[in-house]
């Protein structure tokens, strides 16, 4: 019972996980600026990627493959946000163009003094 259950569980970790990354595969092909394009894929691929763990945690009986998948998913995220800023920035620093209500923070210090 609780084998079947774990199953289940798995499966529905995996399918969620599976739609998100597609939904930002979508995101990336759909929306207009580098911007928009690095949001949806941002959100969408952290999440996806902690539920196809988690799945992949409750699918695997064996306890060193769940500590090494645990410290993966801990990894995924710190380390998707952060690159995700610092992908930003850059881009905000690049002058890259960006929607015309968004300001930088050059602006928005020089508007403040």
């Amino acid at each position: 019972m609780i084998d079947s259950l774990m199953q289940v569980g798995s499966s529905l970790f995996l399918l969620i996980g599976s739609f998100l990354l597609l939904s930002g595969g979508v995101g990336i092909l759909r929306f207009p600026d580098f911007y928009s394009r690095m949001h949806a894929v941002g959100v969408t691929e952290t999440f996806a990627t902690s539920m196809i763990i988690i799945g992949l945690i409750m699918h695997n009986p064996d306890l060193l493959v769940d500590v090494k998948l645990l410290l993966i998913l801990l990894m995924t995220l710190f380390i998707s946000p952060t690159a995700g800023h610092a992908l930003a920035n850059a881009a905000m620093h690049a002058d890259m163009a960006r929607p015309k209500n968004i300001k930088s923070d050059d602006e928005v210090t020089s508007s403040n003094s």
